[in-house]
């Protein structure tokens, strides 16, 4: 199995680092080239309006965008989740806009509104460690849309079809949990 982070820029470092804790073959994605045979894709948190340009920049966004929606396993954290968001609150900005789902940005306020918490993820267990930066979160999905978990009445979590999205950042903590989680979304899209 092999997944792709895309590293361009935030937190793909560390999503690279647990991948391997876990003994997954990993691929830094940093232009067309690199999605070439990958079985499962990381989206990182990061600034989501530079990621965005930089996937057009360097020319991976209609292979991105083809690849999703053709059903390969794809995990967004923060501003990932942004990124792959059909519609963004008080914004008419577009990515990849692949999931059905209206995200908030900085929705918990800038850098001193950050918190860390733990709290339930359907299908992944309790006491999840979730660790929240500048983060968004979920208002709205669409019919096909599984909300995972809610933190404080907002959605935080949720899974369509080949796609997850997680408002706060797992691979900032030591609970590899969402990544297994991911993990076996590869494996059965791979059977």
């Amino acid at each position: 199995m092999k997944i792709g982070v895309l590293a361009m820029q935030g937190a793909y470092a560390e999503h690279i680092s647990i991948l391997k804790k876990l003994d997954v073959d990993v691929v830094e994605i940093r232009n067309k080239e690199d999605l070439k045979n990958i079985e499962g894709l990381i989206i990182p948190g990061g600034e989501s309006t530079t990621m965005g340009k930089l996937i057009k920049t360097l020319d991976i966004y209609d292979d991105l965008k083809e690849k999703i929606e053709g059903g390969l396993p794809v995990w967004g954290t923060c501003a990932g989740m942004i990124l792959l968001a059909k519609s963004i609150y008080e914004d008419d900005t577009k990515h990849l806009a692949t999931m059905d789902i209206e995200v908030k940005r900085n929705a918990y306020g800038r850098q001193l509104g950050s918190f860390e918490t733990k709290s339930f993820i359907k299908g992944i267990g309790e006491d999840v460690q979730m660790v929240f930066i500048r983060a968004p979160y979920i208002k709205s999905v669409g019919n096909r849309v599984e909300v995972l978990s809610v933190v404080d009445k907002n959605i935080v979590a949720a899974k369509e079809d080949n796609m997850l999205v997680t408002s706060f950042h797992p691979e900032l903590t030591d609970d590899n949990r969402v990544h297994k989680y991911f993990i076996d979304m590869v494996k059965n899209h791979i059977k």
